[in-house]
């Protein structure tokens, strides 16, 4: 397929940002939907949706978790098989029946959980799939260095072809994911969701990254439920809700502006509350120490306190030790030294029973596996800790219309988007799933409140609203204690955060600490040594490419059930 070429200036990093040194011409791809719909069933997660990406642009898709996003983008990947409408590179309509003919069509994608084989080396991840070969067959891995060199030199990876997977940093894993997308030349690429799993530090570096291949001719499509991200880099913001395209926006529309078509009313952005008055420390965590089956010291004599009316926020990139910590506070693991007392009673050694009996609500990581059962009823979930006492139950029996009448009240103060209170939980989509976790948890009286991201899957309304049920429960001298891996929500709702790497605590730190510090420290650097750098400018607050001021972000919603997952 022939290309157009384009010329376009690139940033001279010898005198500084900005687009001041002319490349050579080179192809670009121009990429459009029509009427893209993808049923599942009888659910519709793409509702006739008209996308254009033009060459060298970033565009941006913005909208909830259940918006439909990703299912679109799987169905320009080649992933699913749209049930209407067509794709058109370069105005000739093309027909992906798999990735394999997406990238030989041009288009790229980086998923948000990352398609690499963790005991491979970066050029053997490179090569899987694209292999080159010698004359006789022998696999040519010294070519695919030679394309992991020349692509790391240009856009400044500090790519090794032969480290091994698994020993590289989260955000080096996401650049060998990019390397792939390049080295199959690809002119569109598609990062889903792509700074989830990042530090501030590291998402700072992938937006200056994204601005060098734009640079260079590249087109992306960022997907995002991020306000702050998606003003700072895009060219072009695309709003979907409940798959359609409900309208478009320039990366200088306000965050209220971009929220309110995120969610189709106007919502409010941030949080108003009072300043914390703790009492008593109620809750104290001493030289807790958690080792994995294999023998892993997954957290390393932790210690900390919670008072009772505040909120210790846990902040920290996935997988440095804040699952297990909150599992062996609840009894989810199985090797687990040092002490953990609430309001005196020692919880090592308890069973989940006895401490949920103890007062802890707990919202835990993973709903469907932890804090759900899929094939019970909505009604049934409400219950799921309290199903054996009264007024849910009286002797051996159970009350069903007792129940049912609770979980129809709490499905209407939640916004539990759902068809009934007998249908399955386990249809509902994750967010609404958490919606229901969430109503479960916070319906009792607690002497302890564990919530490992609280609101992910949630629409910046129903963040609101529950940010502002952890205020009140925090308000009633309940002692909170928050996982987020959002910044965003850390800064919003903690009193104090506790940051762990590795499975130790990096320190503990006031709120209103700032991102420079937190993000340091998210990378392994003490309190006291990250308080001590300079502060550095980020894209975001600068505007990044897009030339945006810093505004505020709302986290994410999911809407709807099963199908679209973003």
């Amino acid at each position: 397929m022939g290309r157009r070429v384009l010329s376009v200036l690139e940033p001279d990093h010898r005198s500084g940002p900005g687009l001041t040194r002319r490349t050579d011409w080179f192809p670009v791809l121009k990429l459009e939907l029509e009427g893209i719909t993808k049923r599942f069933g009888s659910l519709l997660a793409n509702d006739h949706i008209d996308l254009v990406v033009e060459p060298g642009e970033i565009h941006s898709l913005l909208g909830e978790n259940g918006a439909g996003k990703s299912t679109l983008m799987n169905v320009l990947y080649g992933l699913y098989n749209p049930t209407e409408g067509r794709i058109l590179v370069d105005g000739k309509p093309v027909n992906f029946k798999g990735p394999g003919d997406a990238m030989d069509a041009g288009i790229g994608m980086v998923h948000q959980h990352f398609m690499l084989i963790p005991v491979f080396t970066v050029a053997e991840n490179v090569a899987l799939g694209n292999e080159a070969t010698h004359a006789g067959g022998m696999l040519n891995l010294e070519e695919t260095r030679r394309k992991i060199r020349e692509i790391s030199d240009k856009y400044g990876f500090h790519v090794d072809p032969d480290a091994l997977v698994e020993d590289l940093p989260v955000g080096v894993q996401q650049r060998v994911e990019i390397i792939k997308a390049l080295v199959r030349d690809a002119e569109v690429l598609i990062l889903d969701e792509p700074t989830a799993v990042l530090t501030p530090q590291e998402t700072d570096e992938l937006i200056d990254i994204m601005a060098q291949l734009k640079a260079n001719g590249t087109s992306i499509v960022f997907i995002s439920h991020k306000l702050r991200e998606v003003k700072a880099v895009s060219d072009l913001i695309t709003v979907i809700r409940r798959g359609k395209v409900v309208g478009t926006a320039e990366p200088s529309a306000s965050t209220a502006e971009l929220a309110s078509l995120m969610v189709g009313r106007a919502v409010s952005l941030t949080l108003d509350k009072e300043d914390a008055t703790p009492g008593e420390k109620t809750f104290q965590v001493t030289d807790l120490k958690v080792t994995a089956a294999n023998g892993h010291r997954v957290v390393d004599g932790v210690s900390f306190d919670v008072a009772r009316g505040e909120v210790l926020a846990v902040a920290g990139v996935q997988g440095n030790g804040q699952t297990e910590l909150t599992e062996a506070v609840l009894g989810l693991q199985d090797h687990v030294s040092g002490s953990i007392k609430l309001e005196g009673r020692e919880l090592v050694g308890r069973s989940i029973k006895q401490v949920l009996a103890a007062g802890v609500g707990f919202v835990p990581e993973d709903r469907t596996v932890d804090g759900l059962v899929g094939p019970f009823t909505i009604a049934e979930n409400m219950v799921l800790d309290m199903y054996d006492r009264p007024p849910y139950a009286k002797g051996l029996g159970m009350k069903p219309k007792v129940i049912a009448d609770h979980a129809r009240q709490k499905v209407e103060e939640f916004d539990v988007r759902t068809s009934g209170i007998e249908s399955a939980v386990g249809t509902l989509s994750g967010g609404n799933q958490q919606k229901v976790v969430l109503a479960r948890e916070l319906s009792r009286s607690l002497k302890l409140f564990i919530a490992s991201q609280p609101t992910r899957g949630l629409d910046v309304g129903s963040i609101e609203f529950v940010h502002k049920r952890i205020i009140t429960e925090r308000d009633n001298g309940t002692p909170v204690m928050i996982v987020s891996t959002e910044l965003d929500e850390v800064a919003e709702i903690a009193d104090r955060v506790a940051v762990m790497y590795q499975g130790t605590l990096m320190g503990i730190v006031p709120g209103d600490t700032s991102r420079d510090v937190l993000g340091l420290m998210m990378a392994g650097m003490s309190a006291e040594d990250a308080k001590a750098q300079p502060r550095t400018e980020h894209p975001m607050e600068t505007g990044g490419p897009a030339g945006i001021d810093d505004r505020h972000d709302g986290p994410d919603d999911e809407s709807g059930e099963r199908g679209g997952d973003k």
